[in-house]
């Protein structure tokens, strides 16, 4: 027995759910997107999302409203007749309309450990607050942001130096495997949810909120104590990308890690990018220069001489 399965996303993040579904025999009579995106320097081309090229590949009917909230939309979504709504980062609201149309609801792939880092960017909070493991959850979806009832849950852990990109991934690949497995007990009737309010009482873990990241966060204050730079150039790598000036251009800062030692704020305490900050020091293993590509320190190094004493930032 399959399924009848409406899926929605848009970013990298949701391909492989979307390729775990069909690869599992579900029938998906739709995917919906966000709408394709200006690209180039003057925005005269537009750009399909990830999820749109992979539909198109695998010859599934792709459909990209600008929004759900209109009466025509939620009767051509209510049209389907879908069993559920699988969502993965699709990047709308979805209107009570469109979360009741299917027979058994509407399930959402989220890369947090729930009631912690509800919202825009959770694996990029986890990262940045320091957080050892982080997971991915389906939860069953509601009209709040993030506050339905949680079904399955896979845990990541989550290492020093991880970058926000090298998690994404790994977030990603679970998200498929539990989804395919949430199919499989929706369709026996064993699939159980557990409130947010009872995870948090059980775990001890209280609601947080993972802002939208802002490019204004980028810049690297050298002032802030070690492991909170180093953790932040992680969780913003690649995008937006840390950066600082080195020689009065920007250097894009791609993975760090903090270490003890002392020495004048944003100043290279050795000659292999040691920067110290203000508690302890940020030892800088990949960076990028503008226009370059990114490299590792030593390939950096190879190139751009940054001797003790060579001061970081304005």
């Amino acid at each position: 027995m399959t399924l009848r399965v409406v899926f929605m996303g848009t970013p990298e993040f949701s391909v492989p759910t979307l390729r775990a579904l069909h690869e599992a025999g579900h029938e998906i009579p739709a995917v919906y997107t966000q709408p394709p995106r200006p690209a180039g320097r003057r925005g005269l081309e537009t750009v399909p999302s990830p999820v749109e090229n992979e539909a198109r590949r695998l010859g599934l009917d792709v459909r990209a409203p600008v929004s759900l909230k209109g009466a025509d939309e939620q009767a051509a979504f209510a049209a389907l007749g879908a069993d559920v709504a699988v969502v993965v980062a699709y990047g709308l609201l979805l209107p009570g309309p469109i979360l009741e149309a299917p027979r058994l609801g509407a399930l959402n792939g989220h890369g947090s450990l729930l009631p912690r880092w509800r919202g825009a960017a959770p694996i990029q909070r986890a990262i940045e607050a320091g957080d050892a493991v982080t997971g991915m959850m389906v939860m069953g979806m509601e009209l709040g942001l993030d506050t339905g009832p949680v079904a399955l849950t896979r845990e990541v852990p989550i290492g020093e130096t991880d970058t926000a990109r090298e998690l994404h991934d790994r977030l990603s690949e679970a998200s498929a495997a539990l989804m395919v497995e949430a199919m499989a007990k929706l369709e026996a009737g064993t699939l159980r949810f557990e409130s947010q309010d009872a995870i948090a009482a059980r775990t001890g873990r209280a609601v947080a909120y993972a802002a939208k990241i802002e490019k204004s966060e980028a810049a690297v204050d050298w002032s802030r104590p070690a492991g909170e730079i180093a953790r932040r150039i992680n969780a913003f790598s690649p995008f937006p990308g840390a950066w600082t000036t080195l020689g009065g251009e920007r250097l894009k800062l791609l993975r760090a890690v903090a270490e003890e030692a002392t020495g004048t704020l944003g100043t290279a305490l050795d000659d292999r990018l040691l920067i110290a900050s203000g508690e302890g020091a940020v030892r800088l293993l990949e960076v990028q220069k503008a226009g370059g590509r990114p490299s590792s320190a030593d390939q950096f190094l190879r190139g751009t001489q940054v001797p003790a004493g060579t001061r970081l930032g304005a």
